[in-house]
């Protein structure tokens, strides 16, 4: 049980840096390679990337490598535990 609340503050944590919000809220319409979020919001490669890793990490994006690209798209399950997590509160 402290695991889950851990990781549950972790994702949190990683959501709070607006960035990585915005990529969220892109990928919410599908996969996406680095370079599409790059160019949607006018971030530079190294940042997109380093915020998709803390997202990898605490497991709300997984990624696909196609040829020499990567192609991120939302994990659902952390974001159903929030759902139950919020839904439950009167």
């Amino acid at each position: 049980m402290v695991f889950e609340w851990i990781m549950k503050t972790k994702i949190l944590r990683a959501l709070a840096e607006p960035s990585r919000l915005q990529i969220v809220d892109l990928l919410r319409d599908g996969p996406l390679t680095v370079g599409e979020i790059v160019d949607r919001l006018h971030i530079r490669q190294p940042q997109a990337s380093k915020h998709l890793r803390v997202l990898h990490e605490v497991g709300v994006v997984e990624f696909n490598a196609e040829a020499n690209r990567l192609i991120y798209k939302l994990r659902s399950k952390p974001f159903k535990e929030f759902k139950f997590l919020v839904g439950t509160i009167p």
